[in-house]
């Protein structure tokens, strides 16, 4: 049994197995001190001033073009901006990119947001929700009736990704078929992704981008662009602040419809330019990829943790859950954690397991996550005592 204990035990972690940063956080996850830095370098000449000159639209602009290049966009795609993270997306795609009926894979919390949206969404069809037990994923059937595939590149709630393919035997959109929209929110920039097989892969900058939420990104297709003009040739009325027609013409611009966080910009963009600079999708990709080696060898060697997720190519390679012995209380380990500068562990909270959570975002340095791992096996040995 888990023993009950109230107060955090005054253990120390020895500095030589402490991370060198100890942010470890689902979102917002840890932004480099190189990019807050570079930040206060033009703040006098950035913050606060208006989005709509050439200052701040130039960032915007390089976002925009790093973005493409990052993800090698074919000609024809489209990078959207709009304000209010993720959520805003879901309920701007209701009304912008269903057409009448969807088809959503619903495995954790996040997942499930999307088909509730479209699900109370009065001008829409009944979705079709495909859902699968906690720490796996369903898989899309193509559907004749469907007009809009929704997948999710990574459950930030369970620690389980999952290959981004279009539906087996879908027909694609340009011969009738339904549109793929892939919420990357926890994904992007540090899973592997082939524009081929998305016309909507939207994500927001708090996770593997390393900056601030409440903006959210969408790389669409021309096919996503043209079911965008398509629907609002039926006259459907939209609210401004979730009409993708407006998002759209203000993006080409290089600018939002209403004002940004314009710190939460420039993080994005300098995140962005240090992905490319180093190699682009391969390099951020890497860095999460070796992070995941680290956690999960370290989780399947111990004899008092698991990864959570079974299957191993359904475990994330930026999100990973791991599991503790019932004898543990994971709970504990992670304050201890907090109390010596290692943050963020603790599991999600409506997953209810005794487990932590660990991002391995690529800003976080993979050493780091070595270090985490030896400092959990402290603990839990402190613990033991």
């Amino acid at each position: 049994m888990i023993p009950y204990v109230t107060e955090t035990p005054d253990i120390r972690i020895p500095a030589n197995l402490l991370p060198a940063d100890g942010r470890f956080g689902a979102g917002p996850s840890k932004v480099r001190p190189e990019s807050v830095e570079a930040l206060s370098a033009v703040s006098r000449t950035y913050l606060g001033t208006s989005h709509r000159q050439t200052t701040v639209k130039s960032v915007v602009g390089s976002l925009r073009a790093g973005l493409a290049s990052l993800f090698s966009l074919p000609d024809g795609y489209e990078v959207l901006l709009g304000n209010g993270g993720t959520t805003c997306f879901w309920d701007a795609a209701t009304f912008g990119l269903i057409e009448a009926k969807s088809q959503h894979l619903s495995f954790g919390e996040f997942s499930s947001k999307f088909a509730a949206a479209a699900a109370q969404a009065p001008h829409l069809g009944d979705p079709e929700v495909i859902t699968s037990v906690v720490g796996t994923h369903p898989l899309p059937i193509a559907r004749d009736d469907v007009d809009l595939y929704a997948l999710t590149h990574n459950e930030t709630s369970t620690g389980v990704m999952m290959p981004i393919l279009r539906p087996a035997g879908a027909a694609l959109p340009a011969d009738g078929g339904g549109l793929v929209a892939v919420d990357a929110t926890s994904g992007a920039g540090g899973l592997a992704v082939d524009a081929a097989e998305f016309d909507a892969y939207y994500f927001a900058p708090q996770k593997c981008f390393g900056s601030d939420g409440g903006l959210w990104v969408a790389l669409l297709s021309p096919a996503a662009v043209e079911r965008i003009g398509v629907i609002a040739a039926t006259g459907r009325w939209v609210p401004a602040s979730m009409d993708l027609t407006i998002a759209l013409d203000n993006s080409r611009l290089d600018q939002t419809y209403n004002t940004p966080a314009l710190a939460t910009l420039f993080l994005f963009d300098d995140q962005v330019r240090w992905f490319n600079d180093n190699g682009g999708l391969g390099f951020s990709v890497g860095r999460s990829d070796r992070s995941a080696e680290i956690l999960y060898t370290w989780a399947d060697n111990a004899d008092f943790a698991s990864p959570f997720v079974t299957r191993e190519q359904d475990r994330s390679h930026v999100i990973g859950t791991i599991d503790f012995d019932d004898s543990i209380d994971a709970a504990m380990v992670a304050k201890v954690l907090r109390a010596n500068g290692i943050v963020d562990t603790e599991p999600y909270r409506k997953l209810g397991r005794n487990q932590l959570r660990i991002a391995m975002f690529p800003a976080i340095d993979p050493e780091d996550v070595a270090a985490l791992c030896a400092s959990i096996t402290y603990v839990v040995g402190a613990l033991a005592q």
